[in-house]
């Protein structure tokens, strides 16, 4: 599945986390996978728990962390892409019009 910077994620309905020190814990109850994600990823979880783009996710995240905006554009579709692979994310479906 591909996933490009303008787009948006869900997580999925049978998702539920925790966040523990800092890091976050997340656990698909339906097919059993569990996933830790370190600070920023939990940051990143944060951000697209707020509707946000992917592209948005970007821009905040270049602002808090000291990394050029191409790694972290890189970095981040990576992460989402494996989150959406493992049925943690999904895409955000738009209203049909």
């Amino acid at each position: 599945m591909g996933v490009t910077l303008s787009d948006r994620v869900t997580v999925h309905p049978s998702v539920i986390s925790r966040e523990l020190a800092g890091e976050t814990v997340l656990l698909n109850l339906e097919s059993g996978v569990y996933y830790g994600l370190d600070s920023v990823g939990t940051r990143v979880w944060q951000l697209l728990q707020q509707d946000k783009t992917l592209a948005d996710v970007c821009l905040v995240m270049v602002d808090e962390y000291d990394a050029p905006a191409d790694v972290l554009q890189h970095d981040i579709s990576t992460l989402v892409h494996e989150l959406c692979e493992k049925q943690l994310l999904m895409p955000r479906q738009l209203p049909k019009a």
